[in-house]
Parts: C-alpha cells; structure tokens; sequence
C-alpha cells in the first residue's frame, strides 16, 4: 500500500488561553471524526470498485477515463440502477439479468462499444487488469502528490511489469521538461536530470511531443537514438516512456525502467498505457484547488478584507446541531499571518473547522465567550497571556489577547499581540542602567538638544538645567583631559570623524572615569548633520583595573622574595647534601644516589639522604622528608640528617634513633614540624640490613628479576606523637640484589592512589634492573617524564655478583 501524506508542524501561533477543557465538545469533535472515517472509508471503496470499473472499459475501447465513467453513468440510469451496481455488472460479478426469450436475440445498445457490454461478463484479461488497476486506483486515492505517486506505481509495477524505477517528467512552459517525482532511483541521479532542455534526443520528450509512447527494449540500438538516463544507463537494459494524456494533450511522461532486459509483453503494454491514462486524473487532482465551504459575496469581500490586514484574524461560521447548540466553527476566511496547529496558514485554512485548527478554544472561558459574542453581539476581549514564538531561531516571548466580534451571521476573531513600543523602551532603559551609561544626541543644523534620564546620571548634571551644547561638553572634564575631549569633537563636527575618548569629571563622591563614544550623521554633500553617541561611567571598572594593577604588582614582590628564598634555600641544600659525581663502594655495596628538585613552585623541599661508612666498617644509609617547603624545611631537614648520622655513630640503636629524632622535633621552635625516615644498618659481614621507619614509603628489592616491596615495621611518623612505637626489621642481601630507598616525590602523581605509584616503579625497576652502569638515570627518566611537584631523592643500593669488579671508590 502507498503511504499516505503526513503533515508535521510545529505549533507557532498564539493559541487561545483556554483554562480547563469542554470535555463535551472535546467529545463531540471525537465523534464528529469517527463518522467523518467512516464515510472516507466508504467512499474510499465506492471509489475503488469505480476505478475497477472503469479500468474494464478504458483496457477494452481504449477510451479516456471520463468516457469511461461518462458511460457507467449512463448505463446505470438506463437500466434504473446505481453506480455502484453498474460496476459490479461491468466487472462481471453480479448475475446477469434474465436471457430474452428463445428467438429473440439481445441487441446491444448502439450508443454503447459492442466490445465490452454492461450487462456481459468481461473477458478473462480485461477483469485481471482491471483487479490491478482497481488495486493502483483505489491506493491513488491516498497519494497527494507526485513523488507519492511515483512511489506507488513502483510499489505495484515491480510484481507486474518488473519495474525497478519510476520517473515522472513534465513538460514545462519553456519548453523543457523537469523531473516532477522518482522512486528507485537514487538522489545524486535524480538532482543531475531534475532539469532537461528541450532534447529531440530524449524520449520522455519523444514522447510528450509526439503522444507516442515509446519502447525502448534494444539498449544498443536505443543508445544511438537517444539520451539515456543512468550512470551507467547499462544499469536499466529496458525502458518505456508513456505519455500521460490530459485533455487531448499530454503534459507528462511516465517512465518505467527495468534491470530486465527484453521487450515488453503484450499485456505489459497494455497494462502500463492503461496505467499512463489512470494516472491522468490523478496528476489533474493535484492541481485542483479545494473550493471554501460557505463561498459566497459575503465571504469573498470579508477574504479580501483580511487579504490587506496584518496580524492574526480569521472569519468563524457557526456550525450547528440538531437542537441548535454551536457544535465547532468554521473558518471562511483569514488573514495571511494566521496559522494553526498543523502549520496551514491563511487561505490553507479555509474550510477547516476550529476545533481542529485550534483545539485549545474548547476551553471553557474562551469557548464560553465565543457564544457570548455571538448570541448577545457584545465583543468578548479574553484575558492577555504570554506565549513565546520563534524569530530567525532566537525564542521572543510576546503578550497577546483574543478578540471576539459578531459579524454577521458569524465572529471575527483577532489575536492582538500588545504594543511592543514600550516594552522596547523599557528595555533600552534597563540596557542603560545596568551598563551604566546614557545616550544623546545633537542636531547640528537645527540645533535640538535630547539627552536621555541616565546621561543626566552619568555626567552630574540635573535634568531641570538641560542638556550641554556638544562644544560645551569638555568643560565637565578636568583640566587635564578637557582639551583631548574638545579636540575630538572638533574632528567630529568639522570632518565627521568618530571618536572614542575616556574622560574624568569632578564629583561629590570623587573624581569619576567616563568614556564618551559619538559619530556624525552627514548629509549627501558630506557635512555632519547630526551627532548622536553615548557615554558611559566607567568609575567601577578603572577602580577593579587599579586594583588588579596594585594586586599584581604585590604578587611580583612576593615572588621576588620567593625567588630569593628559593635560591639561598638552594644554596644551603647543595652544600648540606653535596651529590657524588659517581657511584660509591660502601660496606662491599655499590651506592648510587640521586636528588632532582621540584619543577613547580618557588620553595625548595625538605627531601635528604645520607649513605656512609660508620667506623666498625659497616653501612649506614638514610632517606628521609621533611613536610613542608623553603628555609624552615631546609634547616629542619639539616638538623635530623646530622643527628640521625651523630646518634648512630655512636651507638644508638635505629629505633632509639628514631625516637629522639621525634622528640627533637617535637620540643623544636615550631613545635608543628613533621617528616618521614628510613634508617638502614648495613653488616657486610653477615650481608644482613636492619632497617627501621617512621612514616616513610616501603624500600624496594629487586631480586632474581622479581620487584616486591619490604613489609614495613611498626613506626609513626616523626612529629606527630609523643609516644610513638618504633620497630626495626632485617633482610639478607643475595649477590643481584638491588633495593631502592625513596621518597615520596618518585610514586605520587596527581590525581592517583599510591598504589598505582608503587606498580608503577616495580614495573620501571624491573624494566631497568639489569644493574648496568646509568641504569639509575634511565629508571628516572622513565618514571619522572611528566613535570615534577614535589622534590624526588633515591639511594639505589646494590649486592655485586661475585665476580663483578668494584667500580668505584668509596
């Protein structure tokens, strides 16, 4: 079946404001459709068994389609039955009437084609196309334009003439021809021949110039006598173009094209020129416009009327019931700028009922004022209300009321949309205020002064004394920008030159930051006639740009002596935490160490490290971080890495260590300082590491090609209690064996869990554990890629191989 026309459209207009819905009309409408479907459907059949009928008739004589049906006609009034009938006995379904007696033959009517009686069945072939044309009449009935049509005769040709494509030609004034609807065949195609010259080598044109159709079944030959439509046309071998007959003239081509090749059949062709002369009416009902119900003088002058009227009007005739209640309105006439919800506008509109183009005025106050109006001819004015419309795609809210008036037998309803004049200048009013500034304008050959209220504002100057000559406006400013303003204006009023010039005047509250913006409206010979401009209190603004001024000048002195810190931080670091130029041999372990400084900010860290010999020849190696950054963290860090070496080389124990370091920090100045450590003891003789922390991240062993973190011990950070546990732990280094002592600078990122740090540094130790010489900066490299926030320091901690050769010096 072919797909009816669907209308979709936005609802645009201003719709009445009706607060609660009739229910009954809302019913009655309901009900109005219902029977409306039910007698399209019956039409629709009556119109479909026609159509068979006249199929039967136009198959068989060859006639036109309103022969045809000029024939049926009188058929039925001859034999005093209905149209109905009359197809039903054409199409050879009903009983025939009685046989005359015997002797007595029946003689046809002269009037009427010997080939096909009424009152005979139809032969076999005529009433199998007249099944297919009944079926393509009956659903051309729902296609509403020539695109549709050409999809539905594609949907019903392809089974029957196997049509792959349908185009639909017409013949244009001009004398070429335009591509007026296709189907099967693709957009890019069909948008290159939308237009065709006036070509004797096209046979849509053959065809409509000649009323011929024309069989094109030899695709060699038909390429050398015409122009052929395809890329590449080998796509359709065969193809027929029809002309379609319109009053004894044809204005239009029907082009069937088919992937089959081969010539047409016999009843191919006779199916598709009965098909051409169907598709006749159909094209014509296109054309045809729908006449106004209620057309009369009345209506034409009310139409024409509106036709000249701007705005929203339309012209109501009451439709009434059996007990003679309104029951819906309908529209005779309306202005051009009306439109309903489906979109229809001005005359489209005509003929349709209310409740249909507005279903909203079955509220019951509008509805109610509607009858009002029109029993007691008293003008119904409903209460304004506000509806947003779209203009060049920005939504614009607008304030209308409806407007009810008898005329005549009927109402003329207005939509008047309020005066947006002083909304307008209500607006300007609110620009000026909220920007702070006033517009004015001068006449300089009529000399006419206006000023608005907020430029009185702006330039102190009560409204009762009026407004200044433009030539006296620099004697507001102070002296030292009054003679740049008057020179402005004398550009602008000699040559009209425009200009743009900050100003200050003098007030109670101060001196005030204006701006004054002003050009010239010259006349044809080039002579300013007239300035208009605006000004503006800029007092505000200057005042946050000094601000800003005296912020940014304050944050420079600031890093200045940032800068400064940084560097007498640095210096102090570099000589308390002096950097190996090469690994060192400590206790038989080859040591490497690295420090690298934050990328970010002005202070230096806290972050230190100590790797060195203690006197009965073991090992001693610490890392640790004080919180915090500049010369505090740096004199604290200093203060715990001489102490912690001190309090080891003379016997402490690594957790009694770590306790005085906590209450060390905790009887500081500060009192509020923290930091973390990992203390290390070294035993070559054993090959045993006795370690303690406070607070500080795992040591890392690679071993044997495995990464895992030690188990940490028991240890608060320093700082943070006064009774802190400190527990200490051991491991027996292996040849191979490399351990990485660290801060937190080389696993935290921004933004991500430690974790996902420490996976990251097993994972590059084990990439780079190999133990060569540079190994250390490689692991850096890998894992410090990104910008550095925070301070990094490593001692990288080797066990030689047995074989390995020192390579350093310790």
């Amino acid at each position: 079946m072919c797909n009816a026309r669907r209308v979709t459209s936005e609802p645009v207009p201003p719709v009445d404001p009706g607060t609660g819905a009739d229910l009954s009309a809302l019913a009655k409408v309901v009900a109005r459709q219902r029977a409306e479907m039910e007698r399209l459907r019956d039409a629709a059949a009556t119109t479909a068994v026609l159509e068979r009928a006249k199929g039967v008739l136009m198959a068989a004589t060859g006639c036109t389609p309103a022969a045809a049906q000029e024939e049926l006609l009188r058929c039925a009034k001859d034999g005093n039955r209905t149209l109905l009938e009359q197809c039903w006995l054409t199409l050879g379904t009903l009983t025939p009437p009685a046989a005359p007696p015997p002797g007595k033959p029946r003689v046809p009517s002269p009037a009427r084609p010997a080939a096909v009686m009424p009152w005979d069945p139809a032969p076999d072939g005529a009433v199998e196309m007249a099944e297919v044309l009944g079926h393509i009449g009956r659903d051309l009935v729902r296609v509403a334009s020539p695109p549709e049509l050409a999809g539905c005769l594609l949907e019903h040709l392809a089974p029957e003439v196997h049509a792959d494509a349908v185009m639909l030609y017409e013949r244009l004034p001009e004398g070429g021809m335009e591509l007026i609807g296709h189907a099967g065949v693709d957009a890019t195609l069909a948008a290159q021949w939308r237009h065709v010259p006036p070509l004797t080598g096209m046979a849509a044109f053959d065809a409509v110039h000649t009323g011929e159709p024309r069989w094109l079944e030899d695709l060699a030959a038909d390429r050398g006598r015409y122009l052929l439509i395809g890329d590449p046309p080998e796509q359709w071998p065969s193809r027929a173009w029809l002309p379609v007959p319109a009053g004894g003239t044809a204005t239009v081509a029907l082009g069937v094209l088919r992937r089959h090749s081969g010539p047409f059949e016999p009843r191919e062709r006779e199916l598709l020129l009965a098909l051409a002369r169907l598709c006749a009416g159909r094209l014509r009902a296109f054309d045809t416009p729908r006449e106004p119900a209620g057309e009369d003088g009345f209506t034409r002058n009310v139409q024409a009327v509106l036709d000249a009227l701007p705005g929203t009007a339309i012209l109501l005739t009451p439709l009434r019931g059996a007990s003679g209640r309104v029951e819906d309105y309908r529209i005779d006439a309306a202005t051009a700028d009306a439109v309903d919800v489906f979109g229809r506008t001005g005359r489209n509109m005509v003929g349709t009922h209310i409740l249909e183009s507005y279903p909203s005025v079955a509220g019951e106050t509008l509805w109610h004022g509607y009858l009002r109006a029109l029993e007691t001819g008293a003008p119904y004015e409903g209460e304004p209300f506000a509806y947003q419309d779209v203009s060049d795609g920005v939504p614009v809210s607008a304030t209308y009321s409806v407007r009810a008036a008898r005329l005549g037998a009927g109402l003329l309803v207005t939509w008047l949309r309020h005066d947006p004049v002083e909304r307008q200048e209500q607006r300007l009013a609110d620009v000026q205020r909220l920007g702070n500034l006033g517009w004015a304008n001068w006449n300089l050959v009529t000399q006419e002064i206006s000023w608005s209220a907020q430029a009185y504002a702006v330039l102190g100057r009560p409204p009762a004394r009026g407004p200044l000559r433009l030539e006296r406006l620099p004697g507001l400013a102070v002296p030292e920008d009054g003679a740049l303003l008057a020179r402005s204006i004398g550009e602008l009023v000699d040559g009209g030159r425009s200009f743009d010039v900050p100003f200050r005047v003098e007030a109670p509250g101060g001196v005030r930051h204006l701006r004054m913006v002003a050009e010239a409206v010259t006349d044809p010979d080039g002579t300013p006639a007239e300035v208009h401009g605006f000004v503006q209190d800029l007092t505000a603004q200057r005042s946050a740009e000094l601000a800003l001024v005296e912020s940014e000048r304050a944050m420079l002195l600031q890093r200045g002596v940032l800068q400064a810190e940084r560097a007498l931080a640095a210096k102090m670091q570099h000589a308390l935490l002096p950097l190996p130029s090469k690994p060192a041999r400590l206790a038989g372990l080859r040591v490497e160490v690295a420090y690298l400084a934050a990328q970010t900010g002005t202070h230096v860290g806290g972050d230190w490290f100590s790797a060195i010999e203690l006197p009965d020849c073991d090992a001693l190696f610490v890392v640790g971080d004080v919180a915090g950054h500049g010369m505090d963290a740096v004199a604290t860090m200093a203060q715990l890495r001489f102490t912690a070496k001190g309090m080891v080389s003379t016997g402490s124990s690594l957790t009694g260590a770590l306790a005085r370091l906590n209450q060390l920090l905790l009887h500081s100045r500060d009192g509020q300082i923290t930091a973390t450590m990992v203390l290390a003891r070294y035993d070559p003789d054993t090959r045993v590491l006795a370690w303690a922390q406070a607070g500080h991240p795992p040591p890392l062993l690679m071993r044997r090609g495995e990464a895992r973190y030690l188990t940490r011990p028991r240890g608060m950070l320093l700082g943070a209690t006064s009774a802190p546990v400190y527990e200490s732990g051991e491991l027996r280094l292996e040849p191979g064996d490399r351990l990485l002592l660290y801060t937190d600078g080389l696993v935290e990122r921004l933004g991500e869990g430690l974790d996902a740090g420490f996976d990251r540094l097993a994972e590059a130790v084990r990439a780079h554990g190999h133990g060569e010489p540079g190994s250390l900066d490689a692991l850096l490299a890998t894992l410090l890629a990104d910008e550095r926030r925070d301070d990094v320091c490593v001692v990288d901690i080797r066990m030689p191989l047995e074989d390995d050769v020192p390579d350093a010096q310790g």
